[in-house]
């Protein structure tokens, strides 16, 4: 079944190498989507995908590159858009 979630990662996650990490595991697991920085210092990803390619991306960004300190992650369940790749916005 392709889900959609959406994650918003608190914690050191910016001027880290969180959005490149993130574009690589999200390749990596043949998940569709994108990453970006938002204003207030987290990061926001968007994944959609069979739902176990979704749960292992979300599982490799709730640890985040080694310089990274990944505080928290809040998960939404969204619709899926039928998005292809992966990219950095």
């Amino acid at each position: 079944m392709v889900i959609a979630r959406r994650f918003l990662i608190g914690g050191r996650v910016q001027g880290v190498g969180f959005r490149y990490f993130a574009r690589e595991a999200g390749v990596g697991e043949g998940v569709d989507g994108w990453v970006r920085n938002l204003m207030d210092g987290r990061v926001e990803a968007w994944a959609e995908g069979e739902a176990d390619a979704v749960e292992r991306f979300e599982r490799r960004i709730r640890s985040g590159p080694a310089s990274a300190r990944v505080g928290h992650v809040e998960v939404l369940e969204e619709r899926v858009s039928h998005r292809r790749g992966f990219e950095i916005v």
